[in-house]
């Protein structure tokens, strides 16, 4: 057991070194300052995938996650741009403001299943882009511009982070504070699986009449998962705000949705660090096949088929075939 605490640490460790060190160094090294966005993009789109991938914990299918990311990021500019809040301050009320969503809307919704649920949920990304075309307060098709850059944090006169406008390049800049959101993000997913909630709520994926037959509150559970799935799409869509500095009824689709989904799945469902994965070779995949023109979408799909097909349980199964193996 200390072993594998210690290898855990060890890998933890490593990963932390690369990303928040390495990745910036080879960066600089090359030249090739647009990996910054890439890699931010990345961290975010993660972090929203990883509030699907709570979903599937207690056995539902969420394609809705583009809702919330929108929803995220209009609370964000509004109170950045109308009420004068700093973004840092912004960025928990985004989450909070949609995990609130979320209960009201989970109460009725969450007690579907399967491809019902699957359904409610896609309809609700089209739903709040409705609503931001609709509502004055969003300004409708003409979305939100000219957002400011966040602003900076100092404690005691010791300035934690700078303010974002009086960097020459901000992207490094965002691009740490996203992988430290990602790092804490799946940090605390771990955590939440590996408690006594985290098994409660994987009783819920198995067996719910059993689950409800010892005592286990599954209602409660249940919102309580889709309120931590949205905030974290809230959080995610507010910093993509931050950093593009403008937000629009399309800048969260459908299709968004349902490659947040696909990012879960690639990943694998039974791997906490799942969305990472999936996402990271899901974004670059994508841009890979780039060069392959109008057979870009037929190969991206028929390689997507065959890794469902062949790896039923997300790219991380392989290292435990290589376990088994050993």
């Amino acid at each position: 057991m200390d072993m594998k605490r210690t290898r855990n640490i060890l890998a933890v460790a490593v990963f932390l070194l690369v990303v928040l060190i390495g990745v910036p160094w080879l960066i600089e090294a090359t030249g090739r300052l647009d990996l910054y966005y890439t890699l931010t993009s990345v961290a975010l789109l993660s972090i929203a995938s990883a509030g699907v991938w709570v979903t599937f914990y207690i056995g539902r299918i969420n394609i809705g996650q583009g809702a919330f990311a929108l929803m995220g990021g209009y609370v964000s500019a509004i109170l950045v741009v109308q009420y004068g809040v700093s973004f840092w301050l912004t960025l928990p009320l985004a989450g909070l403001f949609c995990a609130a969503a979320s209960v009201l809307i989970g109460l009725p919704i969450l007690r579907l299943r399967g491809v019902y649920f699957a359904m409610v949920t896609l309809v609700l990304t089209e739903v709040a882009r409705l609503l931001a075309l609709a509502l004055p307060i969003t300004n409708g098709a003409k979305g939100m511009v000219s957002i400011p850059l966040p602003g900076g944090i100092s404690i005691f006169g010791l300035t934690i982070l700078p303010d974002f406008a009086t960097l020459a390049n901000p992207r490094p800049a965002f691009y740490l504070v996203s992988v430290v959101m990602m790092v804490l993000c799946f940090a605390a997913l771990y955590r939440l699986v590996h408690s006594r909630i985290g098994k409660l709520c994987q009783s819920l994926q198995q067996n719910e009449e059993l689950a409800s037959s010892i005592g286990v509150n599954i209602a409660y559970l249940r919102v309580i998962a889709y309120a931590i799935s949205s905030f974290l799409g809230g959080i995610g869509g507010a910093m993509f705000v931050a950093i593009s500095q403008s937000i629009y009824p399309s800048s969260f689709t459908v299709t968004d949705s349902v490659n947040f989904m696909l990012n879960c799945f690639l990943g694998g469902l039974g791997h906490v660090f799942g969305p990472m994965i999936g996402t990271f070779v899901l974004y670059f995949g994508w841009d890979f096949l780039f060069e392959t023109g109008e057979f870009q979408l037929l190969i991206f799909s028929s390689v997507l088929i065959a890794l469902m097909l062949f790896l039923p349980n997300g790219l991380l199964s392989l290292r435990l075939f290589g376990k088994k193996q050993g």
